[in-house]
């Protein structure tokens, strides 16, 4: 066999080790539009070199048939690249988001990164004491009564954590849909800020038969951008998230 076909083949199996690593990103731990929002282009961009680019090259560079002590090497390769794979994967599980918290006027995008353990251990629920392996839950946080605890969160926040870092404070969405409602925006001030998202606002509607007089928005903020979530008008019910910068 040549170092070119032994290459070849490295690769057809890596490819088949990318498709299934991109089912899992775009499908299960950041669904859309979620997955530039919170920065995962950057991450699968060196997860999908090293997949695809590191075994096959060293494949092609190390190959030669016959050679003595070449099975080692392939297990060496396959050991190598393995390892930057599982070490990939385990910066981007980091990197996924768990939750999504809405709190007064916004969501926020929960990375699992973004919760201490200790913080986490204090949800009043099991669903808030645990990170989501099947894509971001919807939840609210509940933004303490004027006191010493809000006084301090008041501090905390230019440090970066604010009361949506805290599962403590964590709510059911039911318990605070009619606060994000109230705080929530028309479709026609969106129309004004980003004219260019008239044509996807237009066809989201139309496919949903819904009209501007039926659909709110509030922003969602996450680590790299910010994006926009539609609500029902009248029952501040969530419909879904659309890839418009909302600002």
């Amino acid at each position: 066999m040549s170092r070119w076909k032994a290459a070849s083949i490295h690769l057809s199996i890596s490819i088949v080790i990318g498709l299934a690593t991109l089912a899992l990103l775009f499908l299960v731990w950041f669904p859309q539009p979620y997955f530039e929002a919170a920065g995962g282009q950057h991450l699968i961009v060196v997860l999908l070199g090293v997949d695809l680019v590191l075994g096959p090259l060293l494949t092609l560079i190390l190959f030669k048939s016959g050679k003595r002590g070449m099975v080692f090497d392939l297990w060496m390769i396959g050991i190598v690249q393995s390892t930057a794979l599982v070490y990939g994967l385990y910066v981007i599980a980091e990197a996924r988001p768990v939750f999504i918290v809405g709190v007064v006027d916004r969501f926020n995008l929960i990375a699992a990164a973004d919760l201490a353990p200790e913080d986490l251990a204090q949800g009043d629920k099991p669903e808030f004491r645990t990170l989501s392996w099947t894509g971001p839950r919807l939840i609210a946080a509940r933004v303490p009564p004027p006191g010493k605890e809000r006084t301090k969160l008041m501090f905390q926040g230019p440090m970066g954590k604010d009361v949506q870092d805290y599962p403590k404070y964590y709510v059911d969405y039911a318990e605070e849909q009619a606060t994000l409602l109230a705080h929530a925006k028309p479709l026609e001030r969106l129309r004004k800020t980003q004219p260019a998202s008239a044509p996807m606002l237009d066809a989201w509607l139309a496919k949903h038969g819904r009209t501007d007089e039926t659909t709110v928005w509030v922003p969602v903020m996450a680590r790299k951008s910010s994006v926009t979530m539609l609500l029902d008008a009248k029952s501040g019910e969530v419909l879904e998230a659309l890839p418009i910068y909302p600002w």
